[in-house]
């Protein structure tokens, strides 16, 4: 093999320890590049050209392939499919069964849709049908089967994306016809559109008077989503859950697209896939169920997921009957794991106990590291990632008050990024910035924008814990204007706020000194006198500014911790109710 500038010749596979010695990296730095791309590989393992290529280009080197053939590297993120069976025998792949995910707008009957679906399973004919629920299952179409996971809606769905897992090869993508594109439905859909997964739309409820395919369809076009009968490349297929009208017609579509994506897998390989779901039973133990992407799950195998490892006491199918082993796109429940993993956790299976104890202590080892060195995506940084080759476009989720400011919003940074660094807003929707929107952005290293919108506290606190940058803004030209200087790389540091503390109010008193003091307890972090204060009352803000009295037990204090009650007072400010809520914080640049 021989390296000529910045071109590099591989092989059409090759062992990581040897890819870092020929690019002269760390064979660790390979490691985590290929975890943030959600393939877990050890130095003796070998990754296949695609993957290759992929972690190579992010160290300025271009890939050809060393022997005459034509190899496709894909853009965007890799397939699922395709990073499991990295390093496979090209001659051994089969096609093997979709799995499906069904997201939707609630109420638009993606649980009725997946009930009928179930009923259409000719092998699940004994009285109660599905007598275990272990998170996903399968049916029968015209001697084809199709693997569904029953996971509750998008939320997990990229939070498994989050985790390494692409969650599913196919979405279908339920829309009532009466009802039409609704937040939900469009959030599903940047969802799924950050995962690059095809989509299938279900027309649900088209037995209804009130129903209007077309609207529909003109609403799904302006989402991107062309059906196919007006030129596009999207699937519409109407259906009634309630009248068990159209399921025929959805699973053949499923079926078709499934063809053309050419879903792979060697039953014979390596034996790896994807945690669905996990609990502690009190009499079982762990309790996991796993959904194998390549190679043939055995009872006895030891199984490494994430960082619980163990070897497989028993497997059981969707209907709860004991299995000895499990093939590509088949879900089972399995015990023996020594921990609970996470849903998204990619599983592998090892030779020896001691491989997988060794796995495991090196994975937590990695995580820690990672944890200490985390860098989030954020505005600051932006202009040096494109510079080291690190980024190529800005990925914005944009939320504002109403649709007014949303549009213009949207308009405006979509004229930015017409320069050298494209601007890609994965989301926009009116409200305030939830959970779902925090892991959005953390599964597609994205940054929120919002419009005259609040943090829901819960998706703060995800967001601090993902590397989630939030920039909040009460005017549109500060807002462009930060992200003009980011993209030229002239953004100052941004003021931020650190919340150390949080109180509830549990009585209101009177002072002739101070005038309203609120009795509060600490119920989390500490509450400090010389830093800043923003008091809840349901969602609305009441109050913000400093802290005018700190006291504990009649004395006045610095600081109160977690778990003690004391009173708080707020300069000029005495409207304070009990139920209100004390967020303490403090201001620094960062």
């Amino acid at each position: 093999m021989s390296n000529n500038g910045n071109k590099i010749e591989l092989p059409s596979s090759i062992v990581i320890r040897d890819l870092a010695q020929k690019i002269e990296k760390s064979p660790i730095d390979l490691i985590k590049k290929l975890m943030s791309n959600g393939v877990m590989a050890t130095i003796n393992q070998a990754v296949d050209f695609d993957t290759a290529a992929i972690v190579v280009a992010e160290y300025g080197f271009e890939a050809v392939p060393e022997i005459v053939e034509e190899v496709v590297v894909e853009t965007g993120e890799v397939p699922l499919w395709r990073r499991m069976i990295a390093g496979e025998d090209e001659t051994r792949l089969a096609n093997r069964p979709p799995v499906i995910t069904i997201l939707g707008h609630v109420d638009h009957g993606k649980t009725s849709l997946l009930d009928v679906i179930r009923q259409t399973d000719v092998a699940a004919g004994e009285a109660g049908g599905i007598t275990q629920h272990i998170g996903a299952y399968q049916v029968e179409h015209k001697g084809r089967t199709i693997t569904f996971l029953d996971t509750p809606g998008h939320a997990a769905f990229t939070q498994m994306r989050a985790r390494g897992a692409q969650g599913a090869d196919i979405v279908i993508l339920v829309v009532a016809a009466d009802d039409g594109v609704m937040p939900q439905t469009r959030e599903a859909i940047a969802h799924a559109k950050a995962a690059r997964v095809p989509i299938v739309v279900a027309l649900n409820k088209i037995d209804k008077a009130n129903a209007n395919p077309e609207r529909v369809k003109q609403q799904l076009a302006e989402q991107e989503l062309v059906p196919d009968e007006w030129g596009g490349n999207t699937m519409v297929i109407p259906v009634s859950a309630k009248q068990k009208q159209g399921i025929e017609d959805l699973l053949e579509a499923i079926v078709l697209v499934a063809d053309n994506t050419s879903i792979k897998a060697n039953p014979g390989g390596k034996v790896i896939g994807t945690v669905i779901e996990a609990e502690l039973d009190k009499t079982r133990g762990t309790v996991a169920t796993l959904l194998i992407q390549n190679g043939t799950l055995e009872s006895g195998d030891i199984v490494v997921a994430g960082t619980a490892h163990g070897r497989l006491r028993a497997l059981s199918d969707f209907r709860g009957k004991p299995v000895k082993k499990a093939g590509p796109s088949t879900p089972v429940a399995v015990m023996g794991l020594s921990d609970v993993p996470s849903a998204g956790d990619l599983f592998e299976v090892v030779d020896s106990e001691k491989e997988a104890r060794l796995m495991v202590a090196e994975r937590l080892a990695l995580a820690k590291s990672q944890a200490q060195t985390r860098k989030k995506v954020s505005l600051e940084d932006l202009f040096s990632s494109v510079q080291a080759g690190e980024a190529k476009e800005l990925n914005l989720i944009v939320k504002a008050d109403v649709q007014g400011s949303l549009d213009p919003i949207v308009s405006e940074l979509n004229k930015l990024g017409e320069g050298e660094i494209g601007i890609k807003v994965l989301y926009a929707e009116t409200g305030n910035i939830g959970d779902n929107d925090v892991m959005l952005a953390s599964a597609s290293s994205a940054i929120i924008i919002g419009f005259n919108v609040q943090v829901d506290v819960t998706a703060r606190r995800l967001a601090e814990k993902e590397g989630v940058d939030i920039r909040l803004y009460e005017i549109i030209y500060r807002m462009t204007e930060d992200i003009e200087k980011a993209l030229s790389g002239m953004l100052e540091p941004e003021i931020k706020e650190q919340i150390i503390g949080r109180a509830t109010v549990l009585a209101v008193f009177t002072a002739s000194k101070f005038g309203k003091v609120a009795g509060c307890r600490v119920t989390e972090g500490e509450l400090r006198r010389n830093a800043k204060v923003r008091l809840y009352r349901g969602n609305d803000i009441v109050y913000e500014g400093d802290m005018g009295s700190l006291r504990h037990e009649k004395e006045d204090v610095r600081e109160v911790r977690q778990g003690y009650e004391c009173g708080v007072g707020f300069k000029s400010f005495n409207d304070i109710q009990v139920g209100d809520q004390v967020v303490c914080y403090t201001v620094e640049k960062s």
